[in-house]
């Protein structure tokens, strides 16, 4: 069943757990991460990229994954991820996000609340006020569509200071924005960490006594599991996954092409693999996130 994003995070952190979100390229992972939510009766968040939503076929994925949530038995949230561009976000939303994450994180701190406010604004004059907007302030390195960032490199485990999320800007930003979710920079990175990640759990205690919006951690992939179990506790009610589930995608028909090709170009079989790998990893981290 579709679901508000806001109150599908909102009931999680009230259980003391948090939702996953899952970036889908296309329509099997989708079809593997709601089959896996309604397996662990639990809600989960089918994110879209906006270099997705602006290929040709992008928009009729958005709407494909908006059936999906329909149909499905759990609580199914469709998300444009990472967007600043108005025409994108407001042709996403006309073919069925019903959430945003209105990224300016890469602006100053005054055009970051110029431009989620803008979001806003253009999605209220063409009726779609009941969209839920995710906002970001600090900065996360490396690229969401990526595993290794945008120079091909791994990252340094952590972020310097000056990255980082402040918490003495949080209530403001969130008075200023009306954001209705926070993602926040505390040493998380997009793509893959070299060395082991270094998140800066005192800043994001902090962050959270300053403002009562769920708090949203990017770039999870290769964070411990023992330490993504302690971020709901500290408001965080939504959690991005993108890098260990593509890339288990691709390890996996990488190793069962050849099988499937000799099996009379099996291709139904190799769907079925991608779906199993694509299942597996958004189960585990259900359980992982839940309380």
């Amino acid at each position: 069943m579709r679901t508000k994003l806001d109150h599908l995070v909102n009931a999680a952190l009230v259980s003391g757990s948090a939702v996953p979100a899952f970036t889908c390229y296309d329509f099997t992972t989708a079809l593997a991460v709601v089959g896996a939510a309604e397996e662990a009766r639990l809600g989960v968040i089918l994110l879209v990229a906006p270099k997705t939503a602006c290929t040709p076929n992008g928009l009729r994925l958005i709407a494909a994954l908006r059936g999906l949530a329909d149909d499905a038995s759990v609580p199914v949230s469709v998300q444009l991820d990472h967007a600043s561009d108005l025409q994108v976000i407001v042709a996403s939303v006309a073919a069925g996000a019903d959430a945003v994450l209105a990224d300016g994180s890469s602006l100053s701190y005054a055009d970051n609340i110029a431009l989620v406010r803008q979001v806003r604004a253009a999605l209220d004059a063409q009726g779609a006020s009941d969209v839920v907007i995710e906002a970001e302030l600090g900065g996360l390195a490396g690229d969401e569509d990526k595993a290794f960032g945008t120079d091909d490199s791994t990252h340094d485990a952590g972020m310097p200071v000056a990255g980082l999320t402040n918490p003495a800007q949080v209530a403001d930003f969130v008075e200023r924005t009306g954001a209705q979710l926070l993602a926040v920079a505390v040493g998380n990175v997009h793509g893959k960490y070299k060395g082991e990640p270094n998140i800066r759990w005192d800043v994001l205690q902090e962050i959270s006594a300053r403002t009562e919006v769920p708090l949203v951690l990017h770039g999870a992939s290769g964070i411990p599991a023992e330490e993504l179990a302690k971020a709901p506790s500290l408001r965080v009610g939504k959690v991005n996954f993108n890098t260990e589930l593509r890339t288990g995608i691709l390890s996996t028909l990488q190793t069962e092409t050849a099988a499937h090709r000799a099996d009379g170009e099996n291709l139904q079989g190799l769907l079925a693999r991608w779906n199993h790998s694509a299942g597996a990893f958004a189960g585990t981290t259900l359980e992982l996130l839940s309380a």
